[in-house]
């Protein structure tokens, strides 16, 4: 893969990741990648699913294990618009994945390069290859901007509960 590859894997999952603000989600988007063809793509689902597991990634490993009908995707990449948890990164581990692309670092619950590192960790079976900060300011505006958003509407809707209440002057 090179430069425009994943520039252009990476627009299509902040494609998807407006799709998981459409739904107030936080906008993670992921698609897998294998032999330059899309084999899944996921966004995150975990509030609207009722799911703690239905992160971007998650959902976009198991649309392409479900099409290959294999859960090893030995020699895939995997784009995703903001640093995988360790949730995410561990079920990356587990499917094989070759690359990691990811836009965004987060630094609180990053585990690639944010926190605890754990691609590098010498006690596991596969060691997925990664590049961090492929389009990272639209990937961080993105999520940036649903934050601002919804900070707004909680203060909006804490003012007009006060203003429900206030006695009339």
């Amino acid at each position: 893969m090179n430069e425009n590859d994943d520039i252009q894997w990476m627009t299509q999952a902040l494609l998807l990741a407006e799709r998981a603000a459409a739904l107030n989600e936080v906008p993670v988007g992921a698609v897998v990648v294998l032999d330059d063809q899309l084999i899944g793509e996921g966004w995150n689902q975990p509030i609207s699913g009722h799911d703690p597991t239905a992160h971007a990634e998650i959902m976009a490993l198991r649309d392409a294990a479900a099409k290959t009908e294999n859960y090893r995707l030995v020699g895939a990449t995997l784009y995703v618009t903001i640093e995988p948890c360790t949730m995410c990164a561990g079920a990356i581990v587990h499917a094989r994945i070759k690359r990691v692309v990811f836009g965004a670092v987060e630094p609180k619950a990053g585990a690639v390069v944010s926190n605890n590192q754990l691609f590098d960790q010498s006690w596991l079976n596969h060691w997925p290859e990664f590049t961090a900060g492929v389009m990272a300011k639209p990937c961080s505006d993105a999520i940036s901007q649903f934050f601002r958003r919804r900070r707004a509407e909680k203060k909006a809707q804490k003012l007009a509960a006060k203003a429900a209440v206030a006695p009339e002057s």
